[in-house]
């Protein structure tokens, strides 16, 4: 079983495969639902991040910069020539996006999209973010809860819960040691919103456009910061026309504009 792919879903027929990384806590089951209504035009690879719990010998990683170049040998372990896009949501847009640089770095081929939601650059730390990781269990636990950075548990979904406070933690620290570089991606960007997630100040999306000589704009759903869950079909088709399109050659000036999908909501 690949350690970092453990749920692949095959699709060779597939035209683009789409690398999906988690929110802080999250692991490849929080994005079952996606399997269940993918285009057929994507292949799904979701990324388990080390240290979750039930993963005997892995510790969590709290270091951003050695976790990107272990994911970097990942996804070009992955990669067969197809075109492929990353979506990343809370913690994963910071991995997806850093990841994607990485890779262009090293020389490798870019991904066609980079899809983010749930956080961005230059976001201010109002609600002390940075500070979750250095909490006792107890108030690490209380604190996702209050903010919503985590879906809303079950009793037997919170027992689970308790048992991943290490790699929560972890994963925090990811967050809370990055010292952003304005660093530029070498492909468009499309960004996600939720619109009373209470990470995302008005207009923090924006800030992807600085990234990118081609900005996407952002799109926006009703919902707080596990909005995609809701929304998943939406975001699905939106992922699959941006690719399809850059499939087709030259991108049309007014490309940034979304095509109008059942459930989603204007862009801003």
């Amino acid at each position: 079983m690949n350690e970092w792919f453990p749920s692949a879903d095959a699709r060779p027929d597939a035209e683009a495969q789409l690398f999906l990384l988690p929110h802080a806590g999250g692991s490849p089951l929080g994005y079952l639902s996606w399997s269940a209504g993918l285009p057929r035009g994507l292949e799904l690879r979701a990324v388990q991040l080390p240290g979750r719990p039930g993963q005997s010998g892995e510790a969590p990683r709290s270091a951003l910069g050695p976790l990107v170049e272990e994911l970097c040998d990942a996804v070009e372990a992955e990669l067969d020539g197809r075109p492929y896009l990353f979506f990343g949501h809370s913690l994963g847009a910071l991995l997806a996006y850093r990841l994607t640089v990485a890779l262009a770095e090293r020389g490798a081929a870019p991904p066609t999209l980079l899809a983010v939601s749930g956080w961005a650059p230059e976001l201010p730390d109002a609600i002390g973010l940075s500070l979750v990781h250095r909490m006792p269990d107890a108030e690490l636990l209380a604190t996702v809860d209050r903010l919503g950075l985590v879906p809303a548990a079950t009793p037997r979904e919170r027992a689970l819960l308790e048992a991943a406070v290490p790699s929560l933690r972890a994963d925090f620290s990811l967050v809370a040691g990055y010292e952003d570089d304005g660093a530029r991606t070498p492909c468009p960007i499309a960004a996600y919103t939720g619109a009373t997630d209470p990470l995302m100040p008005p207009g923090a999306m924006h800030a992807w456009s600085g990234r990118t000589a081609s900005f996407l704009g952002v799109r926006e759903f009703p919902g707080g910061h596990f909005y995609l869950f809701e929304h998943a079909m939406a975001i699905q088709l939106d992922l699959d026309r941006h690719i399809r399109r850059q499939s087709a050659g030259p991108v049309p000036a007014d490309w940034s504009s979304p095509l109008p999908l059942e459930g989603s909501c204007s862009q801003h």
